[in-house]
């Protein structure tokens, strides 16, 4: 069975497993912020980026970014550290937004 499953998933020991369930975690945190965007946008009958995307996008991100360091992937560390930068800066423009008007 756990043969099967590490064949399955390409890993060789659990550190490796526990490394893909993290990696697999961090893909649907990304992935829920599409759900997240489009259900904001479906209540509101207009195209928005509701706050928690950014937040999803952020998490998802840096989990994705951690697990490609691992991976020691080049490519998938630069896109990751990228989006991880211009989420953070999302989230500050937001809240600063938010200071200023207050």
């Amino acid at each position: 069975m756990m043969e099967t499953l590490f064949t399955w998933l390409h890993v060789h020991s659990w550190t490796e497993f526990w490394w893909v369930v993290f990696g697999l975690a961090g893909q649907l945190l990304f992935m829920g912020r599409f759900l997240v965007q489009w259900i904001a946008s479906e209540r509101q009958r207009k195209s928005v980026v509701p706050l928690a995307f950014w937040y999803f996008s952020i998490g998802g991100g840096i989990i994705l970014f951690l697990y490609a360091c691992y991976r020691k992937d080049p490519v998938f560390i630069l896109g990751q550290s990228l989006g991880v930068f211009i989420y953070g800066r999302n989230l500050w423009l937001i809240y600063a937004e938010k200071r200023n008007a207050a």
